[in-house]
């Protein structure tokens, strides 16, 4: 199990939808290979570089937090059962609502569907007691969404961030 980095005061907290094997494996976040998450906080400007995924303990320095909904991790998202994200919501929205960040980011929608119902990619109506909700495509190599609108969503998220 992957541990949750959060704390108050943070810009905003990345929720993935579970840890994929290589994750689990190396007991870091975004390990696999074909995932980009690094590369789009350093190239949308939430880092001031590629941070490794060893280096994930450092993320709190630079006001961002990591934390999934389900902490079990598996080869994809199709191993995961939809009751799985409802048992984890709960546990999720609580550690949000403690900590208190500007913004949640889902790392792929399939998790925050799987609670509220259809969603769009963007921000959302909804809040979580103050805390303004995002969704952006999934950073996983498997997702056959282009590069540019996968990274367009992290740089609109920034322009949020930093216009308050």
């Amino acid at each position: 199990m992957l541990p949750d980095y959060l704390k108050p005061g943070l810009d905003v907290v990345f929720v993935g939808l579970n840890p994929s094997l290589k994750s689990a494996e190396v007991q870091h976040y975004y390990a696999g290979p074909g995932n980009q998450f690094w590369r789009f906080l350093a190239e949308a400007g939430f880092t001031d570089r590629v941070l490794r995924p060893d280096e994930d303990g450092e993320i709190l320095e630079h006001g961002i937090g990591l934390t999934d909904f389900v902490k079990r991790a598996t080869r994809g998202v199709n191993d995961l059962d939809r009751k799985e994200f409802g048992e984890g919501v709960g546990d999720l929205r609580s550690k949000i609502e403690d900590v208190k960040p500007r913004f949640v980011c889902f790392n792929g929608k399939s998790g925050y569907q799987a609670v509220v119902g259809k969603c769009k990619y963007g921000e959302q109506e909804e809040s979580w007691g103050g805390v303004r909700l995002y969704a952006a495509p999934s950073t996983s190599g498997a997702l056959p969404i282009k590069r540019e609108m996968k990274l367009a969503h992290y740089m609109e998220l920034r322009r949020l961030v930093e216009g308050g």
